[in-house]
């Protein structure tokens, strides 16, 4: 898959030199140094100290975890280890923290590799600051959209809008002048995009998918990052791609409004949705803190709560999926005790806030 990124022979944008095999493998080595790529300090340690509590709660470790890139891709590539059942299918960082457990999420916070914006190094400079604060800022408008949108897999597209970039940071390693002096006069995404196209051959949006391919990724998420500045995105891709122009926009970046409207409607959106997207986030108002942590319910339970909670009564229920009303009430009964609720009103909200309906 690595050959994929290889560019035809053109002159170099960072040092005008005529560049063939040279530039594969400065690209070669670039992906090898991602193989390390540090959390920021505070992060790392803040993970640490959710995990060495009495009782480590799923929510506050996957809220952690999916603040910081870095820590999120470790978790991601342990998770999606081939020996284990799920290997290669975990897109989710509930999932990740779930399959890993407390354990082996301490474990791998206290060797994870850290930087601190105080204390700068050679190798990395601002490159971990720039690509993690732009990173949050599309994941939170991600976050938004597909709220908006009711998107089907919310967990999944916030890790595609977390990791979205990851192709620059080969850049930055593959070239020293990266992205200043290959982006040039160019102000939008579309801009950059064909600057690098340009001048290297590739793009960092190809770049990132072959790296996420190679961390062994699921497929999913390695085509949303490749994909997420194509015309044609799919469903994943199409979110981040709206996300990144919403979170250039709130970040007072040039945006081009007629590709803003056009990535809305590719997901679904309303400019009257859209408007209003733009209008909350600045004000950090928009983003909801997701409860993730297991569901107590079995699934007959969950299915009778939803049920339940669409304003059906129980004879109703019951006549839907073939059981008594005595048992459908059975299992309602069962459903306040695990959810600590006094009644079917409480039941529904508790389950709504905590994402399990």
């Amino acid at each position: 898959m690595e050959a994929a990124i290889k560019p035809t022979a053109r002159r170099d944008a960072i040092s005008s030199r005529p560049v063939g095999e040279g530039h594969g493998r400065r690209l070669t080595r670039a992906l090898e140094a991602l193989e390390v790529f540090p959390a920021l300090l505070e992060s790392r340690d803040r993970l640490l100290r959710t995990v060495g509590a009495e009782q480590p709660s799923t929510s506050d470790m996957v809220a952690t975890v999916e603040s910081d890139p870095a820590l999120a891709i470790s978790v991601l590539r342990l998770a999606n280890r081939r020996s284990h059942p799920r290997g290669g299918k975990v897109v989710s960082l509930r999932e990740g923290v779930e399959i890993l457990g407390p354990a082996a999420v301490e474990a791998l916070a206290a060797r994870a590799d850290v930087f601190d914006f105080f204390e700068r190094t050679p190798t990395w400079d601002i490159a971990p600051d720039r690509f993690r604060l732009h990173a949050i800022a599309v994941q939170r408008a991600a976050d938004r959209i597909a709220r908006e949108v009711d998107h089907a897999d919310r967990d999944g597209v916030l890790v595609a809008a977390l990791l979205h970039d990851v192709g620059k940071l080969v850049l930055v390693q593959a070239y020293p002048g990266y992205p200043e002096r290959v982006h040039g006069d160019a102000n939008t995404a579309e801009e950059r995009i064909r600057a690098e196209r340009l001048h290297l051959g590739v793009d960092h949006a190809l770049v990132g998918g072959v790296l996420a391919r190679r961390w062994q990724l699921p497929v999913r998420l390695a085509s949303t990052i490749e994909r997420h500045h194509s015309d044609e995105p799919h469903a994943d891709a199409a979110i981040v791609r709206l996300a990144d122009m919403v979170a250039a926009y709130v970040g007072d970046q040039p945006v081009d409004p007629k590709q803003l409207l056009s990535a809305a409607r590719a997901v679904g959106l309303s400019p009257r949705g859209l408007r209003a997207i733009l209008y909350e986030l600045p004000f950090g108002t928009a983003t909801e803190r997701r409860h993730v942590d297991p569901c107590p319910l079995s699934g007959r339970e969950l299915e009778i709560l939803k049920r339940l909670a669409e304003g059906k009564v129980y004879k109703q229920i019951a006549s839907e999926i073939g059981l008594s009303t005595s048992t459908v009430r059975t299992h309602l009964h069962n459903t306040y005790a695990k959810l600590g609720a006094v009644d079917r009103a409480q039941a529904v909200l508790l389950a709504t806030q905590r994402g399990w309906l």
